[in-house]
């Protein structure tokens, strides 16, 4: 096969030089990758008949039809999602469980004519409170053969006797809409093209020693909808032909049992999700079989990486990414030492700085030598966080509809994410831009502040905020989870903080609640917790 220059490819690569090996297990199904080919020949012809008119030509000014995924992690998703692509249509995944208001949004943004989703989404999208909202929906396909739901829907159909269907669209042609958690606010349309898809591959590919080989056993277990399950998860098993376990609904106890059976080699998880498998007994002989571990989409706390570690004797490594960045920029894969609380250095072909507020270049501390000891622990930054900026192939095109906000002319872009590198090179997130808390003027990281608090026995759970304040222009305000069994009040708090840190750093205020709002990925969403 020439040069992949479309993602929907890496199927037919794959189907071509391991076309009987395992591609998805899925809840004792087992589809080859021949099989997966097939079928995604199937989706796209029947794409093909619905929008006859799709632009062929790779660069084409015409954008393509969108089409929207709300699937789960079954198989389906995964051949309706290359279906996709392989018409030279572009794909708009969105989180089936999702209030309908906000799924009803995101199709109305996208601009999306199709919709290929569970009968009961269908039934939700098109019922009488959905009136005038899906004006610019055509077709709404359904993928059980549940009864067809009102309005103009009905099954997605798969025909596999039909020649192979391929498309002149790739490279720098748009391929999928990926929609931003709205951790800080709205959710926005990131324009990723197959050209960025493929450049994050091909530089994960090249960190040694490998994340993934064609012969491991990969858990996709991360929602597919989400840049991290969709990139370092579905994108890299097509790119290496390798074998993937979808979990559709995580249990830790099931999750656990399917990575022991399976014999899976590779797990991509997020913090609850290494936090959920603690709690369960049997967590080193499941992860018996596992070479890797890995972390990402929001903070892994010190006190997980360590108990892990104890439990299995596998240490988690972490990544840090972003949407835009189609998703992976930094990994302690990358690292000489893997170090609690880091998330590495610059995976091959991105490069990163740190800027200072002026616009200034900030410069890591002169290099020290490496202890002897296997694992470090963090070493104070030396000098104050930069934010990250980056430059490489996997960068977005911008945000939907117009490409504002993308890399500038120079191919730079600024993450709006705060970070310092050690004496080694070592990067360590401090927190989003607009996250910073400014308290009389001095700056109030709250990832500084959380760190503080998760020290005291009875802390769960931490998220702070800044809240207005008649004097000090902003105070923090903390919001904690307490632990089972435990109790604590707001001024012992305070106190426990005030020990630790400087008088300004410390809350001015605690609430206790139930739990924190999260992303589906774990990240707090703080926005949520400053309109309250």
């Amino acid at each position: 096969m020439n040069k992949i220059h479309n993602v929907a490819q890496l199927v037919r690569r794959a189907a071509t030089q391991v076309g009987d090996r395992p591609a998805l297990i899925y809840r004792g199904q087992t589809l080859t990758w021949a099989e997966v080919d097939a079928e995604v020949d199937a989706v796209a012809r029947d794409l093909s008949t619905l929008f006859p008119s799709t632009p062929s030509r790779e660069g084409s000014d015409k954008v393509p039809p969108r089409v929207a995924i709300a699937l789960p992690n079954i198989p389906r998703f995964v051949t309706t999602y290359f279906g996709i692509l392989r018409a030279g249509l572009i794909a708009v995944p969105i989180h089936p469980g999702q209030d309908v208001a906000e799924q009803r949004r995101i199709l109305a943004d996208s601009g999306a004519s199709a919709v290929v989703c569970g009968a009961t989404t269908a039934a939700r999208l098109i019922g009488p409170e959905a009136e005038g909202v899906l004006d610019g929906v055509r077709h709404i396909l359904t993928v059980e053969d549940a009864p067809e739901a009102k309005g103009d829907t009905g099954p997605l159909q798969v025909s596999p006797d039909e020649p192979p269907l391929d498309t002149s669209r790739g490279g720098e042609d748009l391929a999928v809409i990926l929609y931003t958690s709205g951790t800080s606010g709205v959710p926005h349309g990131v324009m990723l093209s197959h050209r960025a898809l493929m450049a994050n591959l091909q530089q994960l590919d090249q960190i040694e020693p490998r994340m993934v080989s064609p012969t491991d056993v990969v858990l996709l277990a991360l929602p597919m909808f989400h840049a991290y399950g969709l990139g370092p998860g579905l994108h890299e098993i097509a790119y290496h032909g390798c074998a993937g376990v979808l979990i559709d609904r995580f249990d830790p106890a099931d999750t656990l049992e399917q990575i022991e059976r399976h014999r899976v080699s590779v797990v991509l998880g997020v913090p609850a999700m290494y936090r959920a498998w603690l709690r369960q007994p049997d967590l080193e002989q499941r992860f018996s079989g596992v070479r890797l571990a890995v972390s990402g989409a929001a903070p892994l706390d010190p006190r997980t990486w360590e108990r892990f570690a104890e439990i299995t004797g596998r240490h988690i490594f972490v990544g840090y990414g972003l949407t835009e960045a189609a998703p992976v920029l930094t990994t302690t894969l990358c690292s000489q030492t893997n170090k609690i609380g880091s998330i590495g250095r610059p995976i091959p072909g991105v490069e990163l700085k740190l800027v200072s507020p002026d616009g200034q270049e900030i410069e890591a501390a002169d290099h020290d030598d490496h202890d002897d000891e296997e694992f470090a622990s963090p070493q104070s930054p030396g000098t104050d966080p930069g934010e990250i900026w980056v430059r490489g192939k996997n960068l977005f095109s911008g945000y939907w509809p117009d490409g504002r906000g993308g890399p500038g002319a120079d191919g730079w872009w600024a993450t709006a994410d705060l970070a310092y590198a050690d004496a080694d090179g070592d990067l360590f997130l401090v927190d989003r831009l607009s996250d910073v808390i400014t308290v009389s003027g001095f700056s109030v990281y709250p990832q500084e502040v959380e760190r503080i608090l998760l020290e005291h026995p009875a802390v769960a759970e931490a998220a702070v905020v800044g809240v207005p304040h008649p004097t000090t222009g902003q105070a923090i305000r903390a919001y904690l989870v307490t632990r089972e069994g435990t109790s604590v009040d707001a001024d012992e708090m305070i106190a426990h903080c005030e020990r630790r840190l400087a008088r300004f750093k410390s809350p001015t205020e605690v609430r206790f609640v139930d739990q924190l709002p999260r992303s589906i990925t774990g990240q707090v969403r703080r926005s949520m917790l400053r309109d309250r």
